[in-house]
């Protein structure tokens, strides 16, 4: 609830800009509907994890970034993610988590829970029709809940983990002059100690909407998020949600 009240009050006061600063100050707003497939395991310690086969579904992801021409001062955005499943598996070893183990051949059903907001401060290398460039850094800020249970005994576990992950930003946009439409690709990444956290996604745009008020741009692309996670408030996992997404780019 925090996190959407942030977010919220971010775009409030985004939006409050003045009309005639536009041709100095750049506001972007943004959002994608993503049809994605969570494959993976997790568990409990060092221990073996258990493969679950997690249903297909379709995420919201949106953003808001603030530009501008001030040296020095990086542009600001934030963005929000959610990754929602629910999935299921048959041991076929024992299965530890949150201290209730499972014992081979069991059935057992999941729910997964997980969102993120993404704190990015970055900087243009290069801004212009035909090639835009920025780098900078993320701090994600991701809340996760798992509940584990069996379905035949009603015995259950869950487990909330939280944490704050920072990452590396690059995207970069190759424009096509005359026609409309550009390359994208944009991505955060961090690989250390046995954890590789990434989310990365490429396509193509199309400019519909262009004048001197604003721009509308629809966006077609494929999207991968990894969470190999060692210990993050005990919890482990290797999780991947990849798909294909479409989505909307507002600039002011």
């Amino acid at each position: 609830m925090m996190k959407k009240t942030v977010l919220a009050a971010s775009l409030a006061l985004l939006t409050s800009i003045p009309a005639q600063a536009d041709t100095l100050l750049g506001l972007y707003i943004g959002g994608q509907m993503w049809a994605n497939n969570a494959k993976g395991s997790f568990g409990e310690g060092e221990i073996d994890q258990s493969v679950f086969n997690f249903e297909d579904e379709y995420q919201g992801s949106f953003y808001v970034a603030f530009e501008h021409p001030i040296p020095l001062i990086p542009n600001a955005k934030i963005a929000s993610t959610t990754l929602d499943t629910v999935g299921g598996t048959t041991l076929t070893s024992s299965f530890t988590f949150n201290g209730q183990t499972y014992t081979a051949n069991t059935d057992l059903d999941t729910t997964l829970e997980a969102s993120y907001i993404d704190y990015t401060l970055y900087y243009e290398l290069f801004d212009n029709d035909l090639l835009t460039f920025d780098f900078g850094i993320t701090g994600r800020d991701l809340d996760s809940y798992i509940h584990v249970i069996e379905p035949a005994t009603k015995i259950d576990s869950d487990l909330s983990a939280s944490g704050i992950i920072p990452m590396v930003y690059l995207s970069t946009i190759v424009g096509l002059p005359f026609t409309g439409f550009n390359f994208f690709a944009e991505g955060n990444f961090i690989s250390y100690d046995d954890q590789t956290v990434y989310d990365v996604q490429a396509g193509v745009s199309y400019e519909l909407l262009d004048n001197l008020a604003v721009d509308l741009d629809l966006t077609l692309g494929y999207r991968t998020v990894k969470l190999e996670l060692n210990d993050l408030d005990d919890f482990y996992s290797d999780l991947t949600f990849d798909g294909v997404f479409v989505g909307a780019i507002l600039h002011f």
